[in-house]
């Protein structure tokens, strides 16, 4: 088979390469370009020269830039679900002290992994073994407070709630 007879299967195999791109950038610029060559493919296999196909690939690749592309990448960030990476993916959840925890240091097993910490609360110690919730992270640093607030002095304040008076 002769391209030369066929352009339109030059231009179906570009639609291809850049959908083909566009599956590993995901930013839908080659998607947009993959539609110019759909259209170059059409007006090609309708008997239009060389100079009209380009016209039509880069209009309808500009148009379709321009005028689909924000919409859509607009539509994605919105419905896409929001991933929390690295430290920040930390913050909210629990650990377990392993050394006593102060307002200037301690250790805590958050994750699976061994953090340095220091108590958001100040005051008394949090005790070895006892669950904390992370604040936040502050470098290399595990910002922690009691998971349970009545850990803090050790259990001495009663529970609050309907169990309280039993």
């Amino acid at each position: 088979m002769n391209f030369g007879d066929n352009p339109w299967l030059l231009w179906l195999a570009a639609a291809l390469l850049a959908g083909t791109v566009e599956v590993l950038t995901l930013d839908l610029v080659f998607l947009m370009i993959a539609g110019g060559a759909v259209a170059a493919a059409v007006a090609s296999a309708f008997g239009a020269s060389l100079p009209v196909e380009l016209v039509v690939f880069a209009a309808t690749s500009g148009l379709l830039l321009l005028a689909a592309r924000p919409p859509l990448l607009g539509y994605l960030q919105r419905t896409a679900p929001q991933t929390t990476t690295g430290t920040a993916a930390l913050v909210g959840t629990e650990g377990e002290v392993l050394v006593a925890v102060s307002r200037d240091n301690g250790r805590v097993k958050v994750g699976g992994e061994v953090w340095s910490a220091r108590s958001a609360t100040g005051g008394h110690p949090l005790e070895v073994g006892s669950h904390v919730k992370v604040v936040r992270i502050d470098g290399a640093t595990a910002v922690v407070a009691p998971h349970n607030p009545h850990a803090v002095l050790g259990g001495a304040v009663p529970p609050e709630g309907p169990a309280a008076g039993q």
